[in-house]
């Protein structure tokens, strides 16, 4: 019966049931096989809902959400031309910039796409780059910000993980730097003849005025944090309401009645869906752990590999397979407590992990044939999925260069969480 049921549920899935019934259902069947009362799913969501770290992923959303949704992406796009603009390839940097920015702060590459791809594509394609340039840069640009604080799967994997958020969001800025500078270096290349705009003092004053009260924000989060004034789910709180109060009031790009009541809902559908899967499969994941599957998992590696060298280069391939097949959200709560204990047992940092997980899942966005990113972009740009793919490779082979050298050079994630004691 358990067996029928099994295949049950699997076919169920493959007709398109929400995946948390699936967790759920799988975590019940399973427990109930070993004579545990299946009120252990529901003790787990407790605990999970009790974590103090969970408040910051809907503050932080609808933050995230609120920038989209105002003008603040064509004042910052703005600036960043008028001071990058004059470099080679100054407007592929700029967009590099602008979607991490964002991305950083509404967790969901899709949103970024579709908030910035229209306005990006045209001022590239405007200034001679070429559409499969394009396309590629703004389908890659979509998951660049995953790595930088406030992160929403930076925060979702710290809660899976149980590791401290703080640390985790120091150990994503240098490895998220070095993938903005290798990006940029390639767009340098690929933009040496292409039109740039000239350095004007005269237009630095009104653009830096005019983004004067975004620029602040990733200082009041990570000042706030590190310098001790506030937590990470109370610097949710206050970048929150910063930025709904100049949105509404300052800049005025929103109104409170028509717009933040659809915000809101909007953002929190989605911070809905990761939660209740979220709850569902920390449930199936106690099966797991109890039944001591990653013990027997470690047992059997054992047997294959013998170095840390060899379990990073597995765990690569494994993590860009998963990153191709599954969404971020569901991988981090599935695989995450499975990689956690192996890693451990062959001197993985925790930190470190975190980031090489984060990294290949961004890079699974854009990975031929089923990354997310290039059936967003087909949507959104009226391309085949083959021609995305072919106009997205270029920047995947710079991806994979940043994946090695975070994943061989572990002091890219620990050291500053080390200077400051984390």
């Amino acid at each position: 019966m358990t067996a029928f049921w099994i295949i049950g549920l699997l076919v169920c899935a493959l007709c398109g049931a929400p995946l948390f019934t699936i967790f759920g259902g799988l975590a019940v069947l399973l427990f109930g096989t070993v004579g545990i009362d299946p009120q252990a799913v529901i003790i787990e969501m407790y605990r999970l809902a009790s974590a103090p770290t969970l408040i910051a992923i809907p503050l932080f959303t609808f933050a995230g959400f609120v920038l989209a949704e105002s003008k603040s992406p064509v004042r910052l796009i703005n600036l960043y031309r008028v001071l990058f603009g004059w470099m080679p390839g100054g407007l592929a940097i700029v967009a590099f910039i602008a979607c991490a920015f964002f991305t950083s702060f509404n967790g969901a590459s899709g949103v970024t796409i579709i908030a910035l791809g229209g306005l990006l594509y045209s001022l590239l394609t405007n200034e001679h780059y070429t559409h499969k340039f394009s396309l590629g840069l703004i389908t890659t640009g979509g998951s660049l910000g995953l790595l930088f604080p406030p992160s929403l799967p930076l925060i979702l994997y710290a809660v899976v993980a149980q590791v401290n958020v703080d640390a985790l969001f120091l150990a994503g800025i240098l490895p998220g730097v070095l993938l903005i500078v290798l990006l940029s270096l390639f767009s340098i290349h690929a933009g040496v003849k292409v039109q740039r705009q000239p350095f004007r003092w005269a237009l630095v004053w009104p653009a830096l005025r005019d983004g004067a009260w975004i620029l602040p924000l990733p200082v009041i989060i990570l000042g706030g944090i590190y310098g001790g004034f506030f937590a990470a789910s109370e610097a949710a709180a206050v970048t929150a309401f910063y930025v709904l109060i100049v949105h509404l009031f300052i800049y005025r790009d929103l109104n409170l009645w028509k717009d933040v009541p659809r915000i809101a809902a909007e953002s929190m559908i989605l911070v809905g869906g990761v939660l209740i899967i979220l709850c569902c499969a920390l449930g199936f994941m106690n099966y797991v752990v109890d039944e001591q599957i990653p013990m027997k998992i470690i047992e059997l590696m054992r047997h294959y590999i013998h170095s840390k060298f060899a379990f990073l280069i597995y765990l690569n391939i494994f993590l860009l397979i998963v990153g191709c097949l599954m969404d971020i959200f569901s991988a981090t709560v599935v695989v995450v407590p499975l990689i956690v204990p192996i890693a451990k047992e062959f001197g993985v940092n925790p930190l470190h992990l975190g980031i090489i997980f984060l990294m290949n899942l961004e890079i699974g966005y854009i990975h031929p044939p089923l990354g997310l990113n290039l059936f967003l972009s087909s949507i959104r740009f009226k391309r085949s999925i083959g021609e995305i793919c072919i106009a997205v490779l270029p920047f995947l082979a710079v991806l994979l260069l940043a994946l090695i050298i975070i994943t061989y050079v572990p002091a890219l994630s620990t050291w500053l969480p080390a200077v400051f004691g984390k």
